[in-house]
This record gives structure tokens, C-alpha cells and sequence, in this order.
């Protein structure tokens, strides 16, 4: 800490301070752009600070405490999270997706205090699910910034009515310690031990400001980001640098392409920062994308999973689309195509990490020696916008970073030197995680779910391949004695019954008298993957 300070790369300053010189220094440019809104950033920043003078006058919310978020892509959201920047509190980046289990699970482990939500979000499921969580204590306030109000929760007028009088002089962050912890970020499934990363003042401001410089984002850059922003990724890859630039966001309400393609046509952004392969296959099978004019697009960054070495040359053949390519996690870690690579670096490899202090190394899985280039290993990261350590884990940190604060990713990669250049490739993953586009789903968080259906005696979730997600999950279940097996129907409804998000819900349900074992006993996923894949390979023959 002390190095990245001496080196000027931490500043001293909490992310509101940073975002709000941010916005004085760009007043009356344009900063962000919705279906439904086009805001200066004098316009944002003054709605967000009367949202945090509103919350301060009208919850018992408190400087320090934590907030769940359950909202989607519009305008209000990103109110809703510079306002809890501003009032002190700490935004929890859950999704709206994420059922009433989780969030519970979550809340209790964190000790937040309150929900955010969008009432009017999907089916309107949000609004019973925070009843469920004020009535069993999981958090005591609840704040609708969209959509109609109920019961005992806040409202979004309310609050900036209540905060309409407000000095953003006066608000709390101006004296909130850098080094404190400013958002929290999910990575990993919710039973058992949640993995929270702690995204502290100083590291997550300079990994907005890194990404943004990395990328030449100023006055007149215009940013389009469709996928959920209160991901990590769309918190540090869109909203905050974009923000701290002095650039322009487009937040889309949805990755439809028909949507996507209508902001383009509209706004003429020059930067996609993170599409993943699905969307850009969509892309290219959309008609209309073969007619719409993508030149402004100087940055068509792809993330999430390796791309397709032919899905790249035909965004280049097809659309005039060159490709970056991005890898990062929610604690910390980017690495990105430099500018200039040549076209083997972009289609091979995601690129080299952004700071000149990040730190890579390729250690042999299970152990602490590095292995050569060109050979795999565990990619293993620290740097100055990488966490240390997960939120209340010690017994999971042990094993989670090496004792010099490497974190251990779990990610199989190379590294290679190429063209004066060295990259990193992503190869495969130890950690039994499904990719699924750009959600990761966690094995042993579903497995636990299953298991508490009566009818079922064992299961194992594992990833089954997909030619536009990546992967998808699939379970194998053995039933108890005498009960029929489930489908994916069954299975599906009892486990959105249980609060599991329905992106991680199976899509795919094999019945079998018995889980294959390795030779040390526990259940081999590696034989179960090559079973669904023969058996997905037999059907398309």
C-alpha cells in the first residue's frame, strides 16, 4: 500500500471525493444516457447528492453501513449507488436477479442493514422478496427507487424531496479514510462462506481512472454498456471510469441486439467495453447488424470467456469489427489487448494487465513454483486494485492467496512472449465453476439446493458445452429408492422455490444409478463432463 502510494498510483482520496472533482470539473457535459433520461454531470451529481442527504434524514441508515441492490439498468441505479458513495454507505452489488435465499444469506454475512430496489424490475417479484426480508430480519430498511412503494419501505421521491435543501459540502464523504472499504463485490456462490471482495476507496478509484486511461476515455468519448451495471465489471469497466473521465455513458436497458443497435444508431459510441462471445454470435446472425453503420466502434472489447477464433475473423470479415479481447474478476485483476497488438495477440490471448504494478504469476496447481512459458499453470495476480483478502474469510484466505498476497485465481493459463510483447492466455480453470456467458454458476451452492429435495440421494452439477454461452449446467442426479427422476421442469421449479436465481438453475438433467468416483474416493467430474459431451455429440451427429 505504501508502494502504490509512493508511486502516485493511490491518491490519498475516497472514490466519492475522486467522482465528485470528477463532475465538477465537467459540469454541463453530457454524462450519462438512458432511453428515458440525458444528464450533464452537474444534473447527476447534484440528484445524487440530495438522494444521500435523503437517506440520511429519512432512514436510520448510517455512515459505514451496508446496502443490498436489487436494480436493473436505468438511471435511478446509478443515483441509488453514487448516493450511498456520498451518504458514507456501502453498496452491496447483488443483482436483481439473485432470489430472497441468497440476498438473506448474503445480508446476515456482510451485516448490511439495508435494500435497494427497483419495484418495477421483471415480473415485479422484487417488492415480495423484500417483505420476506424486512419480516424475517434479514434487513431493516428497504428503499424503492423505482416503482411503486409498499409498506414500511422509502421512497425515491421521498428521499429527494427530503434532500432537496441539502450542502453536498456537508455530506460524510469528504471525511471517509481512503483505505476503508467503498463497495462490496460478489465473487462466488452464497452458501457456506459468501465470497465478498472488499473494493476499498483509493484501489477502486484508480482502477476506473486505469481503465479509462488505458483505453484514451476523455471529454467526447461515448461508452455504451448493455449488461448489468452493477456487476463488478459494469461498476469498473463503464460507470466509474466513464465517470471520471469526463466521458459519456450509454446505459442500454437490456443486451437485446434490436436495442443495442438502436443506441448505436443514436448515440454513435466508439467503446463496447464488454461484450461477451454470446452477444457478439447474436450480432453477427442479426440481419440488421449487416446493415447498420458500426464504424464509430473503435473499441469492441470481448470478455467473459475465451472467444472463438472464427467468431473473431468473421466480426472482422463481416462487421469491420477488430476485437480486443479483456479478462478480469471482481477481485481486482484486468488484463486487456494492448494497443497496437498484433492480430495473433488479439485472437490468442486476452492481452497483459494494466497497471505497471500488477504482478503474474503462473505457479504449478497445488503449489508455489512457477512454471515456464508457454506451459500451464494457476494464474495467481497482485496489484495495486487487487484485493488482499476476502470479506470475513480468514480460514478461505489461507488458501485463496500465497503468503506474499498473491490471489490465486483458480484460472489455468500461459504466458507468452510474442511481438515484443508478453500476453497471458486463458486455458481452461481449476475451480469448479460453470461459465454461463457471463455469470458464473457455482457447483457446490446448487448441489447444496438439490440435496435438500426429498426424492434425491446425490448430485453433481457440471458444465456442459454451448456454442453461444460458453457452457450450461447440467445435473446429475441419483434418486432415492423407488421415486421417479426429475426433469428439468421439476428440478427448475423446486429450486426457484428454494430462492435460487434462475440463470443458475440446470438446464439439463441426467438421471444415473450412481456418481462415477476417482481414485481417491470423491466424485469425478471429469468423467461426468466427458459423458455429457459424448452424449451432446452423439445427438448433433
Amino acid at each position: 500500500m505504501a508502494r502504490y502510494r509512493a508511486e502516485g498510483l493511490w491518491q490519498g482520496r475516497s472514490l466519492p471525493v475522486e467522482l465528485m472533482a470528477a463532475a465538477r470539473a465537467h459540469g454541463e457535459r453530457t454524462a450519462l444516457i438512458t432511453p428515458e433520461v440525458h444528464w450533464t454531470y452537474a444534473e447527476l451529481s447534484a440528484t445524487a447528492a440530495r438522494f444521500a442527504a435523503g437517506l440520511l434524514a429519512r432512514t436510520r441508515l448510517r455512515p459505514g453501513d451496508a446496502v443490498m441492490f436489487q436494480m436493473g439498468n436505468v438511471a435511478e441505479t446509478v443515483v441509488a449507488y453514487l448516493g450511498c458513495l456520498l451518504a458514507g454507505i456501502r453498496p452491496v452489488c447483488t443483482l436483481p436477479q439473485h432470489g430472497t435465499r441468497e440476498i438473506a444469506v448474503l445480508a446476515r454475512h456482510i451485516g448490511a442493514r439495508g435494500l435497494v430496489l427497483q419495484a418495477d424490475f421483471g415480473r415485479g417479484q422484487l417488492p415480495d422478496q423484500a417483505r420476506t426480508l424486512l419480516a424475517d430480519g434479514a434487513v431493516e430498511e428497504a428503499v424503492v427507487v423505482r416503482g411503486e412503494v409498499f409498506g414500511t419501505a422509502v421512497g425515491y421521491d421521498d428521499l429527494l424531496s427530503a434532500g432537496a435543501t441539502a450542502d453536498p459540502a456537508a455530506l460524510p464523504y469528504h471525511a471517509l479514510p481512503p483505505e476503508g472499504v467503498a463497495v462490496f463485490q460478489l465473487s462466488g456462490g452464497t452458501t457456506g462462506l459468501p465470497k465478498i471482495a472488499p473494493r476499498q476507496h483509493e484501489e477502486y478509484a484508480y482502477n476506473g481512472a486505469l481503465w479509462a486511461r488505458t483505453l484514451g476515455w476523455g471529454e467526447g468519448t461515448v461508452v455504451l454498456y448493455p449488461l448489468p451495471i452493477m456487476h463488478n465489471a459494469g461498476v469498473s469497466l463503464a460507470l466509474q471510469p466513464a465517470l471520471l473521465s469526463g466521458a459519456t455513458l450509454v446505459l442500454a436497458p437490456s443486451a437485446d441486439t434490436g436495442t443495442l443497435l438502436d443506441l448505436i444508431e443514436r448515440t454513435r459510441p466508439q467503446v463496447l467495453p464488454l461484450v461477451p462471445p454470446a452477444l457478439a454470435i447474436r450480432l453477427l446472425e442479426e440481419p440488421r447488424s449487416h446493415r447498420t453503420d458500426l464504424s464509430c466502434l473503435t473499441d469492441f472489447v470481448v470478455g467473459g470467456q475465451k472467444l472463438a477464433l472464427e467468431v473473431a475473423e468473421r466480426l472482422r470479415d463481416e462487421l469491420g469489427i477488430a476485437v480486443r479481447q479483456k479478462f478480469g474478476m471482481a477481485e481486482g485483476m484486468f488484463l486487456l489487448t494492448p494497443p497496437g497488438a498484433t492480430e495473433w495477440l488479439r485472437h490468442h490471448t486476452v492481452g497483459a494487465p494494466l497497471s505497471p504494478l500488477d504482478e503474474i504469476r503462473i505457479l504449478r496447481p497445488g503449489g508455489d513454483e512457477e512454471v515456464p512459458d508457454g506451459e500451464i499453470g494457476e494464474l495467481c495476480v497482485r496489484g495495486p486494485y487487487t484485493i488482499r483478502g476476502y470479506y470475513r474469510a480468514e480460514r478461505h484466505n489461507a488458501s485463496a492467496f500465497t503468503p506474499d498476497g498473491f490471489y490465486r485465481t483458480g484460472d489455468l493459463a500461459r504466458r507468452h512472449r510474442r511481438d515484443g510483447v508478453v500476453a497471458y492466455s486463458i486455458d481452461g480453470r481449476i475451480k469448479d465453476v460453470i461459465n454461463r456467458g457471463v455469470e458464473k454458476i457455482h457447483a457446490d451452492e446448487v448441489e447444496d439446493l438439490v440435496m435438500r429435495h426429498p426424492d434425491v440421494a446425490n448430485v453433481a452439477l457440471v458444465a456442459m458445452p454451448d456454442p453461444v454461452l460458453g457452457e450450461r449446467a447440467c445435473a446429475y442426479l441419483v434418486m432415492e429408492p423407488g421415486r421417479r427422476p426429475l426433469t428439468v421442469a421439476t428440478l427448475g421449479a423446486f429450486l426457484l422455490g428454494e430462492g435460487l436465481a434462475k440463470y443458475k438453475l440446470p438446464e439439463r438433467v441426467e438421471s444415473v444409478e450412481s456418481l462415477p468416483l476417482s481414485n481417491v474416493g470423491k466424485v469425478s467430474k471429469k468423467d461426468l463432463r466427458q459423458d455429457i459431451e459424448a452424449k451432446l455429440t452423439a445427438e448433433t451427429a
